[in-house]
């Protein structure tokens, strides 16, 4: 089969050995399954930046670190070699996440590492070897929309622990196996401490995964956890192992306006864009 040019250095240094069909195609990647040895997949293969399409980057790569200087330099004047690093942090942010997640605790596919636009990882199959389905595309019964739930919920929470927002979280980038979810497509994760945008968008996350639960479970659209898992994270008290309620009492103090407004403007943006991913997953 036809295959990006991308791939064909892995196969000629040995990482991978055959590429057996393409998964998936996306706004910012395009998913092949491999065979690497006796072990198979996926390989996923970022798109140049003129032909992402994903939005509002900038927001996004704020606050994430780059060590050496001259490379930060030039990803601020937006030189040409400022623009490859940028590209480069861009494609190694998801590989640095999933690492990241993975030891603590998050169920996220096994990475092997990002080689020049393509990052090696984990297929996510079922006990018959057959690829796991997108949570959007699964139906199921109140109790384990309850169940499922409170995983996601824990795992943002050590997300959370570990400094990290997905930024992106919804049913669109969850897959479902045999033991439950894991978390998928990361390049865009944020630095909690360092982004000015993270409260609102780990809200957005809670937000979209208790919508798509609640369908199922309706109780849960009542529920806090967003409030619940920032404030503890701002007052120092989030761990990995903390057992969330989904409560928040809201303190007596004027809520701050700015804070709000950004949030619902963020609520209503991700609502167009997950319709609209709606849309294309039905062939609309």
């Amino acid at each position: 089969m036809k295959f990006p040019k991308r791939i064909q250095p892995l196969i000629e240094d040995g990482l991978v050995d055959e590429v057996i069909s393409q998964l998936m195609s996306g706004k910012e990647a395009t998913v092949y399954i491999v065979r690497c040895g006796s072990e198979i997949r996926c390989a996923k293969v970022y798109k140049e930046a003129n032909k992402r399409s994903f939005k509002k980057a900038v927001q996004y790569q704020e606050g994430r670190k780059v060590r050496n200087s001259r490379r930060a330099r030039a990803m601020e004047k937006g030189s040409k070699f400022g623009r490859d690093q940028q590209e480069e942090a861009w494609q190694n942010a998801e590989v640095d996440a999933l690492y990241r997640l993975d030891n603590a605790g998050v169920r996220v596919p096994k990475p092997y590492g990002c080689f020049d636009g393509v990052l090696l990882m984990e297929l996510i199959t079922d006990d018959e070897g057959n690829v796991a389905p997108r949570l959007n595309d699964v139906s199921m019964t109140r109790e384990l929309a309850l169940a499922d739930h409170a995983i996601v919920m824990k795992y943002v929470m050590r997300m959370l622990c570990a400094g990290v927002v997905h930024g992106d979280l919804s049913e669109f980038n969850v897959l479902v196996d045999d033991y439950g979810p894991v978390i998928i497509d990361l390049p865009q994760a944020v630095d909690a401490a360092g982004n000015n945008n993270a409260q609102a968008m780990l809200a957005r996350d809670v937000n979209n995964m208790t919508t798509y639960y609640g369908q199922y479970a309706p109780e849960l659209l009542n529920s806090q956890y967003a409030k619940e898992i920032w404030a503890l994270y701002e007052d120092g008290a989030l761990h990995p192992e903390f057992e969330l309620t989904g409560h928040f009492e809201e303190s007596a103090e004027a809520a701050d306006v700015d804070v709000v407004m950004q949030e619902i403007k963020a609520a209503f943006a991700e609502e167009q864009e997950r319709q609209e991913r709606l849309r294309e997953a039905q062939g609309l």
